[in-house]
């Protein structure tokens, strides 16, 4: 009974916070959200990133538009890399990761504890970390694990923590504590998160299983 009365809740709830989103605000974020999960070049992602950020500017109170275009921003830096967090060109990595801290400063002003800023968080810390490894370790690193930590605590059900984690055991040398094996672990079970996972609406995050699918496939 009191399952039911905590599912009910949680659909109310979910229904009201579709409902304070303005139409308007929605149909655009309709357009581009599914594009997240489908682009996989730098000036695509930057293109998207600035979409986001155009929206955001018209609905100042929406936390998702700031927080879509901080992702996009942080997904087109960590691009840069190759996926290799050994590479460094901070030159290039550092403004984009200021920029999506900017924006995800004010995503986090209208959304507080919400573990999918963190997923966020814990990927900007990680670019940070990408700009100069060698010396920016000891201080993105563990900021880096910290955010990845914090959005499991708010919702252990989130499957993108998971991938994240298993990214930076994928990409990781083994010599540093990377394993593919381990790597694979996580993302199956970033799969089963995902069965269950049920975004709070059309357009809150629900983007990683295309990515999940592929890190599987790898890392046989």
């Amino acid at each position: 009974m009191k399952k039911t009365i905590f599912i009910l809740f949680l659909m109310t709830t979910a229904g009201f916070s579709f409902a304070q989103m303005p139409d308007k605000f929605v149909k655009a974020m309709e357009a581009k959200v599914p594009a997240v999960d489908t682009t996989h070049s730098i000036d695509g992602l930057t293109e998207l990133a600035n979409s986001f950020e155009r929206i955001a500017d018209a609905e100042k109170n929406q936390w998702l538009a700031y927080y879509y275009a901080a992702l996009c921003n942080v997904d087109a830096g960590l691009m840069m890399g190759g996926g290799d967090i050994m590479a460094g060109n901070p030159d290039k990595t550092d403004p984009i990761a200021d920029k999506a801290e900017k924006l995800l400063n004010k995503a986090e002003e209208l959304s507080k504890d919400n573990s999918e800023i963190f997923i966020v968080k814990k990927m900007i810390a990680t670019l940070r970390m990408m700009g100069d490894p060698m010396n920016r370790y000891m201080t993105y690193g563990p900021e880096a694990t910290a955010a990845l930590e914090k959005a499991k605590s708010l919702n252990p059900d989130n499957p993108r923590a998971y991938i994240l984690e298993g990214q930076d055991k994928f990409y990781t040398p083994e010599q540093y504590g990377g394993s593919k094996a381990e790597a694979k672990v996580l993302f199956e079970t970033a799969m089963k998160k995902f069965e269950t996972f049920k975004p709070e609406s059309s357009i809150h995050p629900s983007w990683g299983l295309p990515m999940t699918k592929y890190f599987i496939s790898q890392s046989q």
